[in-house]
This record gives structure tokens, sequence and C-alpha cells, in this order.
């Protein structure tokens, strides 16, 4: 998944933004990418400035050092996963008009960008690289110029909102324009996009680690919403152009969970923070009388107490947790809970109801195969209750419910801390639901509870007495061929996580 970043100052042109766009993609390299690209513009510009490099992140960098970038207002970068064009120079993004005034970066698949592109080409556009994302910045350029004829004067904001209607596909757009040096203008559609407020400053990020560094405030953007941003104002619309009111929410970690910090690798750092995260899933949910108080879901205990069934939609990581968790919540709520697919579950003919309680587990919240099956059941009638680890992601906004794990930034692959925690999110959601069915106990509960309370220190144990074994069995089995993971019951999907 490409990584975005936006930003834009109040101050005069400086050389903050080219800062803020490099720190950010930095930050976003966990997400994979096989390009990098920025875009600058400043007032007395005639063309945007940019850069753009096959390779890594250094390449760019390096590229700039050779041949500078001037001061600027605003500024957009991207890290590239190619999917329309190789990977390539040309192919990077930034994506520039024709007449070279307007830059736009690119997250998603468009896929009328060939019909687009001939219907271009007829009125005499050229194109120089494979990617549907050019596409769309032809397509911008003509479209601004046609609004600038329509008013008189230039507005990007509108000419990204008309875009955004014609295309179809997943896709998140980021654009800046020279005749307008103080905004930058996003929209998304089934793709992430988040606004991070300033003081005299504003930013964009497909996600928050792009600027935590800059601030913890943001705003969720929803589906096919748009966002103009200057240094001292947000504006956030649907693709109509009728004022949204967009959701505030504060990130509950800082740069330094991102980092190493010291760590050889993220996994080290995310294995040892094992503890605190499920700590913290477990933080402020037990009232002092030991009873289970999620107040945090906005579904009343009627609505609970009448599910019959639950489902669990999710993928790899994600789904093996739901599976231990299946083990566990049908044991004490004494219902069936079916562990599903995310990707298989809307192309079988679902059985729901508005009984059914789905639950969709994602740590990111834009896993796409979840985030359409949370959809399908909610167009079903069924209520939707997400695990997440997330904030101002799409996949909590969409749900009835969500259950925050509020384990920090999870960079390395595979999963470490994510995985506990949701295990942890979903025991409690088990717990609950048994406590307003009355199927389990008080003292039950409790006693479950308290034993879940006490996994923190035990997880430290285990980390703290038994990383030599792991190195050395590591070590020793480095050469294998294969391995064969076996586990049954509760150890079943256990085994699967360890082979994923």
């Amino acid at each position: 998944m490409c990584g975005i970043v936006g930003y834009a100052g109040s101050a005069p042109a400086s050389e903050k933004p080219l800062e803020v766009c490099l720190q950010g993609l930095k930050r976003l390299e966990y997400r994979g990418y096989d390009s990098a690209g920025v875009a600058l513009v400043a007032p007395g510009m005639n063309t945007v400035v940019f850069r753009k490099k096959a390779g890594r992140l250094s390449n760019l960098v390096n590229q700039i050092k050779r041949t500078p970038m001037p001061d600027a207002t605003v500024g957009i970068g991207h890290t590239r996963w190619a999917t329309n064009g190789a990977p390539s120079d040309v192919n990077a993004h930034p994506h520039i008009s024709q007449d070279g005034k307007i830059a736009l970066i690119h997250n998603g698949i468009i896929e009328n960008a060939q019909q687009l592109k001939f219907d271009l080409q007829a009125e005499g556009y050229s194109f120089s690289s494979g990617t549907d994302t050019e596409v769309a910045a032809k397509l911008l350029g003509k479209i601004a110029n046609q609004v600038i004829e329509e008013k008189g004067e230039p507005d990007l904001f509108e000419a990204l909102r008309r875009v955004s209607r014609m295309l179809t596909g997943a896709f998140t757009l980021l654009a800046v324009d020279v005749r307008q040096p103080q905004i930058v203008v996003g929209a998304r559609h089934d793709s992430p996009l988040v606004v991070g407020l300033g003081d005299g400053e504003n930013f964009l990020g497909s996600d928050v680690a792009a600027f935590v560094a800059y601030t913890k405030q943001a705003l969720e953007l929803g589906q096919d919403e748009a966002v103009c941003i200057s240094g001292t104002d947000v504006t956030v619309t649907d693709f109509d152009g009728n004022a949204v009111d967009a959701k505030p929410f504060t990130v509950d970690w800082d740069a330094s969970a991102s980092e190493k910090g010291g760590w050889d690798s993220f996994m080290d750092k995310e294995i040892h923070e094992d503890p605190e995260a499920v700590k913290n899933t477990l933080l402020g949910r037990v009232d002092l009388d030991g009873r289970l108080n999620l107040d945090e879901l906005h579904i009343s205990e009627d609505v609970f107490r009448s599910i019959d069934k639950i489902i669990v939609v999710a993928c790899g990581t994600a789904s093996y947790a739901g599976l231990v968790a299946k083990y566990a919540i049908e044991h004490w709520v004494r219902i069936p809970v079916e562990t599903e697919l995310a990707s298989e579950f809307r192309y079988r003919d679902p059985i729901l109801t508005p009984r059914t309680l789905v639950v969709a587990i994602s740590q990111s919240g834009e896993t796409m195969d979840t985030l359409m099956a949370l959809r399908h059941a909610r167009e079903q009638g069924s209520r939707v209750l997400a695990i997440c680890n997330t904030q101002g992601s799409s996949i909590p906004r969409e749900s009835d419910a969500v259950l925050y794990t509020h384990a920090g930034p999870e960079i390395a692959v595979a999963s470490t801390k994510a995985f506990l925690a949701q295990i942890t999110a979903a025991y409690l959601l088990g717990l609950y639901l048994a406590q307003v069915k009355g199927t389990m106990y008080r003292d039950e509960i409790s006693n479950t509870l308290e034993a879940l309370a006490a996994m923190p220190p035990k997880i430290q144990r285990v980390i703290d007495t038994q990383s030599d074994v792991v190195k050395d069995t590591a070590r020793r089995m480095v050469n294998a061929h294969s391995f064969l993971f076996l586990g049954r019951h509760v150890g079943y999907p256990i085994a699967l996580e360890g082979a994923l």
C-alpha cells in the first residue's frame, strides 16, 4: 500500500514542507514501496517543482541533495508500490498536469483509467508513463482549467471533487496547484486518508504515522469525502461539495513508538511491547465492582442480549485471533461463533439476520476484504462490531461499535503485539456478552478478568526467560527447508499463526 503525506503551512516559504514530506515518508516506509517522490509549490512559481526516484527513499534524498529544491509553502510526498506500470523513475509519483501547474499523488487503482486515457488522448493529451495516476493528473489539469473558465479564478478543491466523481475503483488523491500555493487538496474512496491539525500548519497522511511527530490532533475522513487544507484552515465536504463535520480524535501514541529506539529490529521491539499492549487493551474496561464496562460500544444491552450468532470476519493474523476467541466465546456465551475469511464472506451468500453480530477484526482498520465484508453484513441488517488498533480508520468508522486495542503502531511483519491485543479484546467482548446474557456467574467473570489482568507480567516473564532459548533454536533451525506446526483446540489457530 502506498504512503502519502501532505503539508500546508501559514509561514512564508521555507524548507518545512520538504522536511515534513521526507520525514513523513520515512515513517511510512513500513508499508512497503518501490519508489518515492515529492512535489513543492510556493508563490511565484510557474510550474510545480518535483523530484521522484525508483528504489529506496534514500535515492530520492540523494537526488534532492544533487539538485536542491526551493523553499515552499505546501508540499506532497509519496511512496509507491507498483500496480499499474513497472517500478521506474517515470512511473513514480507525483505526476504532473499537461501544463505543469498541478502535481498529483495517488494510492489505489483507478479502474476506468484506460477509457479516460483514450478520451484524453483524443483531445491531444500526451502520456509518458504506464500509470493510472498520470491519467488522473492530466484529467485534473483539464478540469481545473474548465473551473477557471467558469469561475474566473482557480478552484483546485472543486476540480478535485469533480474528478473524484468521474473515477471508479479505490483511490486516495492529493494535489497541489501553483495558482493556489497555500493549499493542498485530497479525496478518498475506499482508501485511507487522515488529517493532522497543527498550529499554523496542517497535514494529510495515509495514516497518522505520517504526521504524528508534529501533532497528535487529527480528523477522520469518511467515505467519498474531500478535504482542503491551508496553514490555518481545514474544510471537509462530500464529493458534491456539501459540508461535512469530520470527527476529531487524538492519537494515543507518539513518534517514538514508530521508531526502533535502539532495538535491532521492529520485531524485537514489538515482541517486548507485548505485555504493555495487553495491559492497555484491558485498561479502564472493568468497574471498581468487577463488572465489565464497555459503554464505548454504543450498542444497548438489549441488543447484545438478543444476539444469537457471532460471525468473525478477518484476514490472516486477525482471522486466527478470531479463531482463538471462538473457543472461549462459545464456551462462555453458549451461542455459535463462526470464523470467516473476509475475502470469501460476501461471495457465499451468508445467512445474516438482525440477531447476528458480525465482528470485524483488523489491525490497520483498512483491510479492504474485511471492509467489504462488514458493508455486506450491514446491508443485510446485521450489527457490526470492530476490533481495531487504528483510530480514524475506515473499519471502525463504518461499524456500529468498536473495541480499540491500544497496542500502539505495529511496524514489523509478522504480527506480534497486535495479535495478542486482538485476542484480549475478543475475550473482553465474550465476557461482556456472558455478563449481559447471564451465561456465567459474576464470580466466574471476575476470576477470568483477574486472570487476564495477570497476563502482562507472565508474558514479560516468558520474554525474559525464553529469549535466549528462542535464539538458540533459531540458529539450529536456520537451514531447515520446511516446518510443520501442530496444534489442537486453541493451539490450532496458534499453529496457523506460527506457520503464517
